[in-house]
C-alpha cells in the first residue's frame, strides 16, 4: 500500500481536526435501543453511564483482552478503526458504531467484506464529554451501525433507531488496491 493510500484508509476521528481528544461517548438512546450489552471493550475510563456490563478501557487494551457475549464498540475513529472491526468480525457478536465513509479502505474490509448488515443512520449524532454533555456540534459525518452475526442484526432491526438497514450484499473482490 502506498504511502497515500495509507493515509486514506482510515475512517477519520470524532469531529473536526480541532478536537482536542479522541474520547467521544455514544448517545444513550443508541445504546437504550440497541442494548443491553455484555461487554464494551473500547470505553471511556470516565463515563457518565455504562455502555455495557464490563467495559474495558484503553489501560486494559481491549484489543488484547477476550471478548464474550453480546459486544458494543465504538471505538477511536482514525487508523485504528479496522483492526476494532476485524476483532468484532472475529468474536462474531456485536454492533459497531463508526463514521459511515464507504469508500475507505477499513470500511471495504470490516464492512462490506465482513459484516451481516448495516445500518446507515438518518442525520448526524451528536457525541458527548465524559461529563455527559451533549457535543456542541454534530459528529461531522454521518454514521452507520455495523452488525456481526443474527443476534446483532436481529437487534438493529428491532430497534427503532431512524436509519436504514441494509443486509445481504455480494460481498466485494479484492482484487486491485483502492485508488
Amino acid at each position: 500500500m502506498t504511502a497515500e493510500i495509507a493515509k486514506r484508509a482510515g475512517m477519520g476521528s470524532h469531529h473536526s481536526a480541532r478536537a482536542v481528544k479522541d474520547e467521544w461517548l455514544t448517545p444513550r438512546f443508541i445504546l437504550d435501543a440497541l442494548g443491553p450489552f455484555d461487554l464494551d471493550p473500547c470505553a471511556p475510563i470516565e463515563r457518565p453511564w455504562e455502555m455495557a456490563a464490563e467495559h474495558f478501557t484503553i489501560a486494559d487494551d481491549g484489543l488484547l483482552r477476550d471478548w464474550h457475549g453480546f459486544v458494543w464498540c465504538n471505538p477511536p475513529y482514525g487508523s485504528s478503526t479496522g483492526v476494532w472491526l476485524r476483532k468484532l468480525h472475529a468474536h462474531g457478536n456485536g454492533i459497531a458504531l463508526i463514521f459511515a465513509r464507504t469508500e475507505t479502505a477499513d470500511f471495504v474490509d470490516g464492512v462490506w467484506a465482513r459484516a451481516d448488515a448495516a445500518m446507515f443512520l438518518h442525520g448526524r449524532l451528536f457525541f458527548h464529554h465524559v461529563d455527559g454533555s451533549r457535543a456542541k456540534s454534530n459528529s461531522g459525518a454521518p454514521s452507520v451501525l455495523v452488525a456481526y452475526g443474527a443476534e446483532a442484526v436481529d437487534r438493529m432491526g428491532q430497534s427503532g433507531l431512524a436509519g436504514t438497514l441494509i443486509k445481504g450484499w455480494p460481498r466485494p473482490s479484492t482484487a486491485g488496491a483502492l485508488l
